[in-house]
């Protein structure tokens, strides 16, 4: 192969990729057709999935009805910004970015404790395994089964101390939430038994 036509089929292979990441998942309620979209040679959503699941022993559909109800799968999701005086834009509510919608210093705290230094929030595969790895500290500290889709939101949006004391009692939007969870858990799963 000449050199310049290595360069055609490099920058071609670049475009590719590039596009692959930056393509949207268009079909958020069928996880069958989120992984047939993002099943690409440098992306693969559902092996990223399945290997976090084995290691952290979350089953994949609980992890994606997070990813569901934290960011719909934009990879760029922020909360709102606050409106000053109606119309200018000012703060964000939290640090929260990405499919896991995770904060910083939660983020850092997982980067720490796991080794994963270099991981990214707008990464799939780094945020599905941050999901594994929060729901499976909700089962060590607080006893959550890791089938517990409510309870293991629960515990992801109002942190593992917010869940002990019981915060999200009092918190109908952690509660919603949680619901919409669990439902997302049960279709994703009849979902993925008849996946090819």
């Amino acid at each position: 192969m000449s050199i310049s036509r290595f360069w055609i089929v490099f920058a071609v292979l670049c475009l590719a990729t590039l596009t692959g990441c930056s393509t949207t998942v268009s079909n958020v309620g069928n996880s069958c057709a989120i992984f047939a979209q993002k099943n690409g040679f440098f992306e693969n959503w559902r092996r990223d999935a399945e290997k976090a699941s084995r290691e952290y022993g979350v089953p994949v559909s609980v992890l994606m009805a997070t990813i569901y109800v934290e960011s719909s799968f934009d990879s760029h999701a922020r909360p709102p910004r606050k409106k000053i005086l109606g119309f200018i834009p000012g703060r964000r509510a939290s640090s929260a970015l990405g499919y896991s919608q995770a904060l910083d210093g939660t983020w850092s705290e997982y980067k720490a404790r796991t080794g994963q230094r270099g991981a990214n929030r707008t990464d799939f595969g780094d945020a599905i395994y941050f999901i594994a790895w929060y729901h499976n500290q909700s089962h060590i500290r607080n006893g959550i089964a890791l089938n517990d889709p409510y309870n293991l939101y629960l515990a992801y949006h109002s942190g593992h101390a917010g869940y002990s004391r019981g915060v999200w009692k009092s918190r109908p939007v952690a509660k919603s939430a949680a619901a919409r969870a669990q439902k997302m858990t049960q279709i994703y799963e009849a979902q993925l038994q008849r996946c090819p």
